[in-house]
């Protein structure tokens, strides 16, 4: 079963929980119209249906939920909408150039032509304009690595730092 399976699972779960709560609270006509419709839930649960069918029988149709039928039915919601890809990497181009350009403004001006930190900027400048692509990927692995480096190392470097045992004045 999918993630996304056992999260309508899930949910589908809750509701039916809650609505039952809702029931035992209620009496009369509202009661019975409750217990009506937990009954129609828990047997859309037990049965081995798709879940927007199950989930669409129970829900009122409103203008955005037939938009989305006719949309689903159309097959065009085949993924991320195109915009949303365009500004997502405008968006992550900007911030890839902001950073090596924050990373060239921080190399001293007095380095030397074997500087590390220069040598790996002008790594970076160069990298940035034969292959941004690549220099995309290279720097989210580098700050994935960055960070669990970070997430592990402050627990291990206070136990295996330790500090000078002070001497006791004579």
């Amino acid at each position: 079963m999918s993630g996304a399976a056992r999260s309508i699972d899930t949910l589908r779960q809750r509701r039916i929980e809650a609505l039952a709560r809702r029931a035992a609270s209620q009496q009369g006509e509202v009661r019975r119209l409750l217990d009506g419709k937990l009954a129609r839930l828990q047997a859309a649960a037990a049965a081995p249906q798709p879940a927007a069918a199950a989930e669409a029988a129970d829900l009122p149709r409103s203008a955005l939920a037939g938009l989305l039928a006719h949309i689903a039915a159309q097959g065009e919601c085949t993924g991320e909408l195109k915009t949303l890809r365009r500004h997502r990497s405008a968006w992550n181009r900007l911030q890839l150039d902001l950073r090596v350009t924050q990373a060239l403004a921080q190399v001293p001006d007095n380095a030397g032509p074997l500087n590390t930190q220069r040598l790996l900027n002008q790594a970076l400048q160069l990298l940035r304009d034969a292959a941004p692509q690549y220099l995309q990927q290279l720097m989210a692995h580098a700050e994935a690595l960055l960070w669990l480096d970070q997430a592990h190392l402050p627990g291990a470097r206070r136990s295996s730092v330790r500090k000078p045992a002070v001497k006791p004045a004579r």
